[in-house]
């Protein structure tokens, strides 16, 4: 009997030693640095692969069947939120955990998502009425089992993440990405026609499991009656109450296009959004991966926090403002390129679109700020307050199909959203609104000029024959005018010189793993 205590509690030791984070603090800076190049690299590894797959999938497949994938996904979408239920958020942040809690957190995850899929397969015959639709009654089930094998992944993938461990976490991404995309490929190829994006979607799944188990060695015992996730839990519901009402923002023009309008529009809609999300979830993404572990540690130290943060958010505003201007000033041209001629009304709202994009890599960093911070009831309240406006936005704009629900939601966004965030996310903790303004306005008085210079621009490049060679002459336009005018502004100085010391210092991470 003593044996087997001492052989227990050795197992109980050995499973601890996943959730400690005190080492990780000694070198937080390099391993953030190095977390950087890594993540940036895989993201970079990603958008390809993702684009490369968008472009082919565009041309084997229609807008319709873009459009049925588009009405389920809005359910995947939609229960996934329950599924998680902020768990793995809270396993990254929480400074202290223990092997009881986690394991019991997995099995909520597991129960949370048997639950869920049956809660979709039952919602497959009210989506097939509601869209007047009955393919999607099968759609619907081939995406519930995706939510069952998503249940076995969630908290390891979340204690690689605490951990830092982002060389694997990256791995495991890129692996998942391209053998989704080449399944879907090939399925398409071979007229499975809607189907094939199902099967991306299962694959990439099974992918992640085969990955992030081998990789991750902590395993699950039995749940604890009394393993003290209360306060886990509390959390948890705070932040899935904002993302639930972030889903509603963001997928109720989906619905109502879909409704109102059809497969089509809801087609041409959905393609157009998804381009421009792509690079921003590319860019975005590493710098989350990275800033809410870093941000987690540095909780307790209110001016080393408030530096961190400003420094992420700084780059993140000098890389996409430009970017998306870009995108808006060529819109056409890249729906012709990226998706092919019958695409080409798609053009319009991807241009329209990009009004909100421009700065919406900028205001999903406030959610690290709620989050890292403990604040997950303001959260929750900014979810509802967000929420509503972005919802009147869509149903104003409805009346004019996608076009105007483009324009309506982008318009607000942009003018009434953003300042309302800024606000109420500054109004405590150590980072203000005054420093979000003053730390993006370098980066956006550059995206402006960009802007203005490529739409002036626009008809001369025209001379091109090839719309190629346009894009890469046109991508030129917003690299050398921010670079001027961030060089003739002094916090745009300052700004260009914090990235130089980044770069030479990512550089120099860089070269030490490699040796």
């Amino acid at each position: 009997m003593m044996w087997a205590r001492a052989s227990n509690r050795a197992v109980l030791d050995d499973n601890e030693h996943h959730f400690r984070t005190d080492h990780l603090k000694a070198d937080l800076g390099s391993r953030t640095a190095r977390g950087g190049v890594l993540i940036a690299a895989s993201q970079g590894i990603k958008f390809c692969i993702g684009l490369g797959g968008t472009v082919i999938l565009a041309r084997l497949l229609t807008p319709v069947d873009y459009g049925l994938i588009g009405m389920v996904a809005i359910i995947f979408t939609f229960v996934s939120m329950f599924q998680y239920l902020g768990l793995s958020t809270a396993t990254i942040k929480w400074s202290e955990l223990n092997h009881q809690q986690v394991s019991t957190l997995f099995w909520l995850n597991i129960a949370l998502s048997i639950a869920i899929m049956l809660v979709t397969i039952a919602s497959a015959p009210l989506a097939a009425w509601f869209y007047e639709e009955p393919r999607l009654i099968w759609i619907t089930f081939g995406y519930s089992i995706s939510i069952l094998f998503t249940g076995l992944y969630i908290q390891h993938e979340a204690i690689l993440s605490r951990q830092m461990r982002f060389t694997a976490l990256a791995v495991i991404d890129i692996a998942a990405i391209s053998s989704g995309m080449i399944a879907a490929i090939i399925a398409a190829w071979y007229g499975a026609a809607y189907w094939s994006l199902v099967i991306n979607q299962l694959v990439m799944t099974l992918v992640t499991i085969a990955g992030v188990w081998a990789v991750c060695k902590w395993r699950p015992s039995l749940p604890a009656r009394r393993a003290g996730v209360r306060s886990i839990l509390a959390f948890g519901g705070n932040l899935t109450g904002f993302n639930m009402m972030t889903f509603l923002a963001r997928n109720l023009d989906n619905a109502l296009i879909g409704k109102f309008w059809g497969a089509y529009q809801l087609g041409i809609y959905s393609r157009a959004y998804q381009m421009l999300l792509m690079p921003m979830q590319q860019i975005n993404a590493p710098f989350a991966a990275v800033a809410v572990p870093a941000l987690s540690r540095l909780a307790d130290s209110p001016e080393r926090y408030r530096a961190a943060y400003l420094k992420i958010l700084e780059k993140i505003a000098m890389i996409t403002m430009p970017l998306v201007a870009f995108m808006i000033a060529t819109s056409d041209w890249l729906v012709l390129v990226l998706l092919g001629p019958k695409w080409q009304e798609a053009g319009r709202i991807f241009m329209l679109l990009g009004i909100a994009a421009i700065i919406q890599p900028v205001t999903k960093t406030t959610w690290w700020l709620f989050s890292t911070q403990g604040r997950t009831r303001d959260l929750f309240r900014w979810g509802v307050m967000g929420g509503s406006i972005a919802t009147l936005s869509i149903a104003v704009g409805l009346r004019w199909g996608a076009v105007g629900v483009a324009a309506s939601y982008a318009l607000t966004d942009l003018l009434l959203t953003t300042p309302l965030v800024f606000w109420y996310v500054g109004r405590r903790g150590p980072v203000s609104a005054r420093d979000l303004y003053r730390t993006i306005a370098p980066a956006a008085c550059a995206s402006v000029c960009s802007l203005l210079v490529l739409l002036v621009s626009h008809q001369w490049l025209e001379v091109f024959p090839h719309l190629i060679m346009r894009l890469v002459t046109a991508f030129g336009i917003p690299i050398i005018v921010s670079f001027v005018v961030l060089a003739a502004i002094p916090a745009g100085r300052v700004a260009m010189q914090n990235s130089k010391a980044m770069l030479l210092l990512l550089l120099k991470e860089k070269r030490g793993v490699v040796m």
